[in-house]
């Protein structure tokens, strides 16, 4: 086990995101430096670490074993064995399997193939968007619950802008909606570990509960907005070696798509999470759908 050393702490955006220095990634990282990667990530909500070309997929999947319990590869998706390799850019505002109620803590992202151009990440703070509201917006967010579901159009926005043809299309939502989920989440949730609280949104979002679909849709686009303001992302421009940790609770991220015919590989591992809670101590409701194969519940 390697001890705890001091790190360097870079800021790249105002609300979010930061580059960490000084810390060699891997399952052999002791207890101490789990737990001020665990401070920085609640602190940063992104974090990122340059120069880890010696991790290998196990090393990757060894090191996100340290912050918990890894989930399997993807609710519906059975590619890869631990990781989930990601190709192609989602070019959709999203937090990861929101569709499920057991939304996972976080996820280690690792550029392994990067195209010569292009690709970036796009990383959002969910909690600079809730207290940016304006006040009858925030008291409005907070009584709202809104249905999330992998069984819209999120799958089908992936598969064409990432540029695959019909039949591509076609394979790609077959297997993302082999199994449907629906889950009610509260539209503001509360940090289990910081207390503060921000948006549950994200293209997983298919109405709101009690709503028409044609009013949802209004407002989706009036809160989703608050998300997407450019002055609370940050963008994160892969290079080799490169690794991404973001808090799943606490953003939202967009994968680029402007690499052209270029290949762009990344492989992921994720970490179990809770079942959010909204601010009147109401859990997530599951409307459809069974993950426990994918991931157990944990709490903090």
């Amino acid at each position: 086990m390697t001890t705890a050393i001091e790190v360097a702490v870079h800021k790249v955006g105002e609300h979010l995101g930061a580059v960490v220095e000084g810390i060699r990634l891997g399952g052999d990282i002791d207890d101490a430096t789990v737990a001020r990667i665990n401070e920085l990530l609640n602190e940063h909500e992104v974090i990122f670490f340059r120069g880890q070309d010696h991790l290998t997929d196990e090393e990757q999947f060894a090191f996100a074993g340290r912050f918990g319990v890894p989930t399997g590869i993807h609710p519906t998706i059975q590619r890869g064995k631990n990781l989930l390799p990601i190709e192609g850019a989602a070019n959709s505002w999203h937090t990861d399997v929101t569709f499920i109620d057991r939304i996972p803590k976080a996820s280690i992202l690792r550029a392994v193939e990067l195209p010569p151009y292009g690709g970036a990440t796009q990383f959002a703070s969910t909690t600079t968007a809730y207290d940016r509201l304006p006040e009858s917006l925030r008291v409005l967010a907070e009584s709202l619950r809104a249905v999330h579901t992998n069984d819209y159009d999120y799958a089908a926005v992936l598969a064409r802008r990432s540029g695959a043809d019909q039949e591509r299309l076609a394979e790609f939502r077959a297997e993302f909606v082999r199994e449907v989920f629906e889950t009610e989440h509260p539209v503001v949730r509360v940090h289990p570990e910081t207390g503060r609280k921000s948006l549950l949104l994200g293209h997983f979002v298919k109405k709101f509960a009690g709503l028409t679909d044609r009013d949802s849709a209004a407002l989706f686009e009036v809160l989703q907005r608050y998300v997407e303001n450019p002055d609370q992302t940050v963008r994160w421009v892969w290079a080799p070696g490169d690794v991404a940790i973001w808090d799943n609770r606490s953003t939202q991220h967009y994968g680029v798509n402007d690499f052209g015919t270029h290949k762009r590989l990344l492989h992921r591992a994720t970490i179990a999470g809770d079942i959010p809670v909204g601010v009147d101590g109401r859990e997530s409701t599951v409307l459809r759908g069974d993950a426990s194969h994918f991931s157990p519940i944990v709490r903090p």
